[in-house]
């Protein structure tokens, strides 16, 4: 497998103007690998995304947030970070060799990748070798289970079901209802955490007052929504691949149904916003994101860091707000020099593997970044703020945060 290398500074920098409004990977690629770049010196970052095959536009935002990070902060303990890229192809096929061919050059630190899959296949790989990799956006629990050597900077797919319930209770909502594809496992685990949580959060049961399913690839919903309708209940769990989804809220709309639907973090790309019709009102919908442009934290510190974050991004890539996937890539660059720093603190040599996966899991380890406070609990799952968002005139608004005490 072809291991795609970052150029230098130099041609990076004149890279990143040509960059501004660029949609895909295709352009961005262009002038990005170097294959003759020297990482025999220096401190090596491992890239492990797909930069080719159906999901390289996805992974995108993620590979932006990293490389306006190195581009920040090109250095770390006086040492060049050189940006070593291997592309699993969006196959789960051509993953395994990716991430030897990635291993064999040396990495400190490995981030990625963007989808579950190549994250699962890579897990045993990097923990034999002992490299601390950080992904971005994976929600699987698998990913960081029983692999002390994973870590992940979002929460998984249940959790997102816990933290909306949390949302739910401090608005004081009564009764709750969820709907979502039938014979879907991932989807019938976070309808009962959802239920499962509100009924905690509210100490009442008897708090589902709508529940119903679909078939994957229906186009009609108006069956469930009438059903919906006549339960009176407000806030409905949304489950569902982002077609699916959307249909149900524009049918809903159409419908005129005052309904909050609630999803997870997809509900943040620009891809679900344009699915969704103009006549969709900000206020019926909600869902959860991990990085925001607005709110505040509760240390002024991460508003610094928020903030300078989107400066440079806007400075670079334009003033388009940036997606959340662009600010946990950023975020896990910094945390993986962040942890090398001060694991290799008094040492003569740069820490390795083991030592910075020790450091990370450790109790008083904390990153402050730009999607706020991040540590890691024993699994290597984080331990960090949530924002309950909408859509705003294309722009997403923070309508409640749920820091980690409340969680």
């Amino acid at each position: 497998m072809k291991c795609r290398l970052l150029v230098t500074t130099a041609v990076f920098t004149v890279l990143l103007v040509a960059l501004c409004g660029c949609t895909t990977y295709d352009n961005f690629k262009q002038g990005l690998i170097d294959d003759n770049q020297d990482t025999s010196t220096g401190i090596n970052i491992g890239i492990f995304e797909p930069t080719t095959g159906v999901d390289k536009d996805a992974a995108l935002p993620e590979i932006q947030g990293i490389e306006l990070a190195h581009k920040m902060q090109p250095k770390v303990m006086g040492k060049d970070v050189n940006l070593i890229y291997a592309d699993n192809s969006s196959d789960i096929n051509a993953a395994e060799p990716a991430i030897n061919t990635l291993i064999a050059k040396n990495p400190t630190v490995i981030l990625g990748s963007y989808g579950n899959l190549y994250s699962l296949i890579a897990a045993d790989y990097v923990e034999k070798a002992k490299i601390p990799a950080i992904t971005m956006t994976n929600t699987n629990p698998l990913v960081t289970r029983n692999n002390s050597y994973y870590f992940r900077i979002c929460y998984i797919d249940s959790t997102q079901g816990r933290l909306m319930a949390n949302y739910l209770n401090s608005i004081n909502v009564d009764k709750v209802g969820v709907l979502r594809p039938s014979k879907d496992d991932a989807a019938m685990a976070m309808d009962t955490v959802f239920t499962n949580g509100f009924e905690d959060f509210s100490g009442k049961d008897d708090v589902v007052g709508y529940h119903s399913v679909y078939n994957a690839g229906d186009t009609d919903f108006t069956e469930q929504l009438e059903e919906l309708r006549d339960s009176g209940v407000k806030h409905v769990l949304l489950l569902g691949d982002l077609t699916s989804v959307t249909n149900i809220i524009n049918q809903a709309a159409d419908m005129g149904l005052n309904v909050t639907f609630l999803g997870d973090i997809s509900w943040g790309g620009d891809d679900f916003r344009e699915k969704l019709n103009e006549n969709v009102n900000p206020g019926n919908v909600a869902f959860v994101q991990f990085f925001v442009t607005d709110g505040d934290d509760e240390k002024e510190k991460v508003s610094e860091s928020r903030q300078k974050f989107l400066d440079a991004y806007q400075k670079t890539y334009g003033s388009k707000d940036p997606e959340e996937a662009v600010g946990l890539g950023y975020d896990a660059y910094m945390m993986a020099l962040d942890a090398i720093e001060k694991a290799t603190a008094g040492k003569d040599e740069i820490a390795g593997g083991e030592t910075i996966r020790d450091l990370l899991l450790s109790d008083g380890y904390v990153f402050e970044g730009a999607s706020g406070t991040i540590m890691f609990n024993k699994r290597g799952d984080p331990k960090k703020n949530a924002y309950i968002c909408t859509w705003d005139n294309n722009s997403i608004t923070t309508i409640y945060t749920i820091e980690t005490k409340d969680q």
